[in-house]
């Protein structure tokens, strides 16, 4: 059997979102060789593929489908493989109203994430697989976003792959790309509130809900990634 490389090798999907753009700057800091997958079809492609450069990482523009991702996986041999893909409210919202489906939870947040995790547990050596979840994902709640996240979430813990799941709270920051003025006013009274509770001795409940910015976010993704050890979950208060 062909041994793992001695240098980690990280493989990004989702890495121009705002979590993954700050998890392929984390990754490149620390020295792994990074390749950030961007969609081929992108209207920025060259604009991604520059800014990905100046991470001091390699772009991808691998289409998602199968052969073409597994193939590329293959030749990669990535020790990591980072699912951080999913669409917005707004575009899935979208999505549901002309009738196209993909840019939905169904097709992007569990179908690519799924077929990601499909090409990388045909490897050997095995990689470890990353999924960047959500606090309150489940397979009986309500909301179509979090009981999208359970469903992959039990896909990759039946891979037979070693994972690290990981359910932040809300990730928001002045950063963002996108203009999202009612999750910032959201993320402000939860964040003050959780101070509030702080304050009144309920620490925990502050460091489960509490907001994180992306690059928070990604250092401590980066840093559970790399640590030995089994596969596991880790809770947004274990960030």
């Amino acid at each position: 059997m062909a041994s793992q490389p001695a240098r980690p090798i990280a493989f990004v999907a989702g890495a121009t979102g705002y979590a993954g753009r700050e998890v392929v700057r984390a990754l490149a800091e620390r020295g792994v060789d990074t390749v950030a997958h961007v969609r081929p079809d992108s209207p920025r492609l060259a604009e991604w593929r520059q800014r990905i450069t100046d991470l001091g990482a390699r772009a991808d523009a691998t289409p998602w489908s199968t052969p073409a991702m597994s193939a590329t996986l293959a030749a990669l041999r990535p020790t990591h493989v980072f699912a951080l893909l999913g669409t917005t409210r707004a575009r899935a919202a979208a999505a549901a109203r002309t009738g196209h489906a993909s840019a939905d939870y169904e097709a992007v947040d569990y179908g690519l994430s799924v077929l990601l995790l499909r090409a990388a547990a045909a490897l050997a050596p095995a990689p470890r697989f990353v999924y960047l979840s959500s606090i309150g994902a489940s397979l009986t709640t309500g909301n179509a976003y979090l009981r999208v996240r359970g469903r992959v979430e039990t896909e990759v813990m039946g891979s037979g792959l070693p994972y690290l799941i990981v359910r932040p709270s809300f990730i928001t920051g002045p950063d963002r790309d996108e203009s999202r003025p009612a999750e910032r006013v959201s993320a402000a009274v939860l964040d003050a509130g959780t101070r509030l509770l702080a304050g009144l001795g309920a620490r925990r409940l502050r460091a489960r809900y509490r907001p994180r910015s992306g690059a928070e976010l990604a250092a401590a993704i980066v840093r559970l990634s790399l640590e030995p050890g089994p596969s596991r979950i880790v809770e947004a208060e274990q960030l």
